[in-house]
């Protein structure tokens, strides 16, 4: 009997086996359609018959999809030189093509936020449903944005690498995808992201590995045995990670002293408050509503005026968290569970328990559905003299 094939396995090889193709001189956008090509050979060949070096085999298949693919193209006498490269049979070199990938892909032509697309699709292997809910956006403009980009970088040479800020950007959208569930990336995202700090002396990436680090210290405790989302302020922190926070906090301590402050510096700065609290009512919200402060300066972001609402909340008050709340777009994502939670620890439990029922219908995850869901039965159940309190949000 057969095993099938371990599909972690091959999503792992792919971006090394697209970095290859792309390094040796093929065009991207043929270069995708030959390792997509290997896969699916892969898939059908390996139960059968496992190769001893799967990323190996999938170099030499997709490089014959690629020279095919060349060949009949117009281009053909350009590119004939190309076939002589096809590297002897035997095992691959181990160099990791992955992180050379994503500097590719935030290439000079392309706009950031369509070298962040590109990436997300070619290098983390997401689809394009997930990335349009990772830039907010409907999934046919994220289409039309990947089709545009392919076809921009399809005639140019990768030969000087991109932005490194689109490239954090990316690991970050890229961890977050992870940490959301539907794709295991976060911990590729720390991994490539521990290599760009190894390889590059930048406050910015090392303060982007510290809110990964931060923020995946506390992934065990996010959820409860039935799959429901747990606020931070009810996680048990005995299961938060403490040599991730360690690590993050000294990652993140190095980073400041350099004096040169940018926005996944301050956010891991957050990120270490929560961390370094006992527990949630020993919060230091109010240095936490500073850093906001320094985060919306550098970024004038609506989300972090958003978050940062809902720490002038804790900090001031929730009515001073209204307050702040009240000047921004009330169509923000998450906007009226910010409210709903506001009006909660404000007393106005009526009105908190119509927000949660409103919010839980704008949500984008099931998961998020169902809490914000549970969190309105709990306040009418007691408004309705049941006695069940409500729950705390983060």
């Amino acid at each position: 009997m057969t095993s099938p094939v371990d599909e972690g396995l091959l999503r792992s090889l792919t971006p090394g086996v697209l970095g290859v193709l792309v390094r040796r001189g093929a065009d991207f956008a043929t270069a995708e359609d030959a390792v997509q090509d290997a896969l699916v050979e892969a898939v059908r060949v390996w139960p059968d018959d496992p190769p001893r070096d799967p990323r190996g085999w999938l170099i030499t298949v997709a490089w014959r999809r690629f020279l095919d693919a060349a060949r009949a193209d117009t281009a053909r006498r350009r590119r004939e030189d190309l076939v002589d490269q096809e590297p002897e049979p035997g095992p691959a070199a181990a160099a990791d093509d992955t992180l050379l990938l994503y500097f590719l892909c935030a290439h000079p032509s392309l706009t950031p936020s369509s070298a962040v697309a590109l990436t997300l699709r070619a290098v983390g292997g997401l689809t394009t449903r997930q990335i349009a809910r990772a830039y907010l956006v409907p999934e046919a403009a994220v289409a039309q944005r990947i089709s545009r980009a392919k076809r921009t970088v399809s005639g140019v040479r990768f030969d000087r690498p991109g932005d490194v800020a689109t490239v954090l950007r990316v690991l970050y959208l890229v961890f977050n995808e992870g940490y959301s569930g539907d794709v295991d990336l976060a911990a590729e995202a720390i991994r490539l992201t521990r290599q760009l700090a190894t390889a590059i002396d930048h406050p910015e990436v090392a303060g982007l590995l510290a809110l990964m680090l931060l923020h995946h210290a506390r992934s065990a405790s996010r959820t409860a045995p039935d799959g429901g989302l747990v606020p931070l302020a009810e996680q048990d922190r005995g299961r938060w990670d403490t040599g991730l926070i360690a690590e993050g906090v000294r990652v993140l301590q190095t980073a400041l002293s350099r004096d040169r402050l940018g926005e996944f510096q301050a956010q891991a700065a957050i990120a270490a408050l929560h961390a370094d609290a006992p527990t949630a009512e020993e919060t230091d919200w109010v240095q936490i509503v500073e850093w906001y402060d320094e985060l919306a300066a550098l970024t004038d972001s609506p989300v972090v005026r958003l978050n940062r609402a809902v720490a002038v909340g804790e900090a001031d008050g929730p009515r001073a968290g209204l307050a702040a709340l009240a000047a921004l777009d009330a169509s923000l994502p998450r906007h009226t569970a910010v409210a709903a939670y506001l009006h909660e620890r404000d007393g106005d439990l009526a009105t908190a328990a119509t927000l949660y029922a409103e919010a839980a219908h704008q949500a984008q995850t099931l998961a998020e559905r169902d809490h914000l869901t549970r969190r309105a039965a709990r306040l009418n159940a007691r408004l309705s003299g049941r006695g069940v309190a409500p729950e705390r949000t983060s």
